[in-house]
């Protein structure tokens, strides 16, 4: 499928901003920063994740210990693509009795989530397992619910979130994309 852009959702300051409240919803949500870890979800979970243990630091003057998940091999959907690239998975840290902050870019079936979690139990028992996504857009399949949101957006299902960063992408700026109508050279 081919897209075009269709609107600017968030640019580099929105992102820079719903970093830092979210940040903030994750320390006052576990009384400070003692306890939690934070993973990201390949591929852009990951920089989130440490660009939020960062702003953690900026506030807190603790760092927190960040993870790296890829989920590669506990996705539902490994028959219809077999072959998955694989990234590789570090937790350098004991899960067991912390409050694990799974982060990623995009939350919408629920579906990537549901595999970050049942990879993130095989490595122990957290006290708690929350959830922070840069942008929800709906649509879920599973009933998966984020704890702290950059921006909620109902977007159809002919839309596409694309979410890029200066590490991945170059810049820092969220698009809804379209697809485009087939003979369309938009």
């Amino acid at each position: 499928m081919e897209y075009k852009i269709k609107s600017v959702l968030m640019t580099d300051t929105d992102m820079q901003r719903a970093l830092l409240r979210i940040a903030h919803e994750i320390l006052e949500r576990n009384k400070g920063s003692s306890n939690i870890a934070l993973v990201g979800i390949r591929k852009r979970g990951v920089p989130l994740a440490r660009r939020l243990a960062k702003v953690i630091l900026e506030i807190e003057g603790r760092e927190v210990p960040v993870g790296v998940l890829d989920i590669s091999f506990y996705r539902d959907d490994l028959r219809i693509h077999p072959h998955p690239v694989v990234q590789g998975t570090h937790i350098p840290f004991n899960v067991n009795e912390k409050d694990v902050v799974l982060v990623d870019d995009v939350l919408f079936t629920g579906r990537t989530i549901r595999a970050a979690m049942d990879e993130l139990i095989d490595f122990g028992r957290p006290s708690s397992i929350q959830l922070a996504i840069l942008v929800d857009r709906g649509h879920r399949e599973l009933p998966i619910r984020p704890e702290y949101v950059g921006k909620n957006v109902p977007t159809s299902r002919r839309e596409k979130v694309k979410v890029n960063l200066v590490e991945e992408d170059g810049e820092d700026k969220v698009y809804i994309m379209e697809v485009l109508d087939n003979g369309s050279k938009s």
